[in-house]
């Protein structure tokens, strides 16, 4: 199997830091859509890449540390971007960043509509049994740690996360839950 990070507008292949658009090729890669060309042709490019919907970069500081270029470091999912502001927020960072804070079980970071930014960040996020979590505390940590563009403008702490049958957080959900 080969992998590449590409440029989303381009499809240049990308370096070291790059984050990019995750792509898969090789004999075990599927070769299209069953009776669906169209959506073949659109998840597929015209070399035979496989374009996986994940966002990631080879190499780069990776949770606190220094990945070896090598390494293939999965930031998200393209369709989980939120642009705000004209940046780059990926949702997976910040969601790493709530997860490790005390008292918190899991989170969703979403892309909510906001009227100068375009999207706002916000976090969604449940506390572990028992555990008390102020929402105004964790966003003064999460100043600490990331950069401001990245801070969510609201976090919610709510009992359970929407899931579909396999367990995966509906984020679509939330999204519509929280847009206005």
């Amino acid at each position: 199997v080969s992998l590449r990070v590409v440029d989303p507008e381009t499809g240049a292949a990308l370096g070291t830091d790059a984050v990019g658009m995750i792509e898969v090729k090789g004999p075990n890669v599927f070769q299209g859509y069953w009776r669906m060309p169209e959506k073949t042709a659109e998840e597929f490019t015209k070399d035979g890449w496989f374009k996986t919907g994940d966002v990631g970069r080879w190499g780069g500081d990776a949770n606190g540390g220094k990945a070896p270029k090598e390494y293939l470091c999965i930031v998200g999912r393209s369709k989980d971007l939120i642009i705000s502001g004209g940046y780059n927020v990926y949702p997976k960072e910040i969601e790493s960043f709530i997860d490790d804070m005390d008292g918190v079980d899991e989170s969703a970071v979403i892309g909510i509509p906001h009227p100068d930014f375009g999207e706002a960040v916000m976090a969604v996020v449940v506390p572990k049994s028992g555990a008390k979590l102020n929402a105004d505390a964790m966003i003064a940590t999460l100043k600490t740690q990331i950069a401001n563009f990245k801070i969510p403008k609201r976090l919610e702490i709510v009992s359970d996360l929407p899931r579909n049958a396999m367990g995966k957080v509906q984020k679509n959900i939330l999204r519509q839950k929280y847009a206005a």
